[in-house]
């Protein structure tokens, strides 16, 4: 595993490890391949109006998401990619964004989101929702038999998540923020990190050091999906989370969290102090702290609604 250093030093050239962090993805469908959008339904909410689509964004199976927008538009607004949790339900997907989940809190993100006066787009990732047509298990399996990896397929789609929101006529595509908990905070660093068009990220309950959670003995805590081939011979948690900078970054962990050793956590703090501090940017990175277990708490939310309005 490779040591932990001056990540100032370490990352020169934040394109090329860009290029480096998604060459380990596997074998990944070309960027530009256009993408292609199937309206189901539209329907007015009592807090905003709600589009059921069906996007190709890779053009092996489609994606269904949820897209919200508020009922008062006026001209182009902010956007919110917002990646669902995995937590065992692999019927739920894209549901948590209209629904939320026993351990966040209410409302659901999708009336937060509009409430705030943006836009949000919520996909279902491989495995979840009405793409659970194999487990995951599965999944990760036959994707490894052909080339790909799993997180790299869900990494793909969510930055083509990305270019679909910035197509939208009612989306500012330079305010575009990516925000979940757990798998979908996961999500949300690795996007961040390798998409620069992404502005602002908020994280909950998964900034998980990779070397912590194998000192910690629960590499069993995070499902398959979350391992990608010779990916610590390259990075670290903190070298990738670097790559958002200066870019503001939320993240909000519970110290009580099995998936997020706390000394993970004051490692990661420290070195994106460090270089956040040297780019002239420090307040734009936070790590916020509770002794809470893996959930939402009313603090993180407040915090959360705080940071968009800040910085979206």
């Amino acid at each position: 595993m490779m040591a932990y250093s001056n990540l100032a030093a370490a990352a020169p050239d934040p394109a090329a490890r860009r290029k480096e962090l998604y060459g380990l993805l596997g074998e990944l469908p070309g960027r530009h391949r256009k993408i292609t959008v199937r309206t189901i339904s539209t329907e007015e909410r009592p807090a905003y109006v709600l589009e059921k689509l069906e996007l190709d964004l890779n053009g092996i199976e489609p994606a269904p998401a949820w897209f919200v927008r508020p009922k008062a538009l006026s001209g182009r607004v902010p956007a919110i990619l917002y990646n669902h949790a995995h937590g065992g339900d692999y019927r739920l997907g894209k549901d948590e964004f209209l629904k939320g989940r026993d351990v966040l809190q209410s409302p659901p993100y999708a009336e937060l989101i509009t409430s705030l006066g943006y836009c949000g787009l919520c996909m279902d990732t491989w495995a979840f929702g009405e793409r659970a047509t194999r487990t995951e298990l599965d999944t990760f399996k036959h994707m490894l038999w052909n080339g790909k990896v799993l997180w790299g397929m869900m990494v793909y789609d969510s930055i083509r998540g990305v270019d679909y929101l910035s197509s939208r006529p009612e989306v500012d595509a330079g305010r575009i923020g990516t925000l979940g908990l757990s798998m979908g905070s996961t999500m949300a660093w690795w996007l961040a990190a390798l998409d620069e068009r992404v502005k602002v990220c908020v994280d909950l309950c998964c900034l998980t050091d990779f070397r912590a959670l194998i000192e910690a003995g629960n590499l069993k805590g995070h499902g398959i999906y979350y391992y990608v081939p010779s990916l610590l011979k390259h990075f670290t948690t903190a070298q990738i989370n670097a790559l958002i900078a200066p870019r503001p970054h939320l993240s909000l962990a519970g110290n009580l969290d099995a998936l997020t050793p706390t000394a993970g956590l004051e490692r990661i703090d420290q070195e994106l102090k460090a270089v956040y501090a040297a780019l002239g940017k420090l307040e734009h990175w936070k790590l916020l702290r509770y002794n809470v277990g893996h959930e939402e708490t009313p603090e993180m939310r407040r915090e959360i609604i705080a940071f968009l309005k800040q910085f979206l």
